[in-house]
């Protein structure tokens, strides 16, 4: 596990912005404890500063989970925001109905057709936001 480099951090902040904005300060300084975020496997995690001492006692093949993954770097270096950093990121939205989950009811699923198809559909309303005047 590594701290992040410049260009990592620089791209990582660059995404979470977009979501975010100006919340980006008060994710990163936060009162309750210090939080770092950090590389491992390929993926970006969301620490807090006590679990990343305690952290640093366990060879790097045998961590797991150290914290929270915020992100996972692709093999072409772009940043895609996991689905495990939203409770971190909704509190601080631009946007807070941005991320959203629709799904009918155990109830309606069950009076549905045998033959029927039922899906779980996830959507982030916050892109349509962000890019409403492109859109046609």
């Amino acid at each position: 596990m590594r701290p992040l480099t410049e260009e990592e951090t620089r791209v990582m902040f660059e995404k979470i912005t977009k979501y975010i904005g100006e919340n980006l300060q008060l994710l990163v300084d936060r009162p309750d404890s210090t939080y770092h975020f950090r590389l491992h496997n390929d993926q970006v995690y969301y620490v807090s500063e006590k679990i990343l001492k305690l952290a640093t006692n366990i060879s790097g093949h045998m961590l797991v989970l150290p914290g929270t993954c915020f992100r996972i770097f692709t093999k072409t270096h772009k940043f895609q925001l996991h689905i495990t950093a939203l409770d971190y990121l909704a509190p601080y939205a631009k946007h807070p109905f941005g991320f959203w989950v629709a799904e009918k009811s155990t109830q309606d699923c069950r009076k549905v057709d045998p033959m029927a198809i039922v899906v779980f559909h996830q959507g982030d309303i916050g892109e349509y936001v962000q890019h409403k005047e492109t859109l046609t």
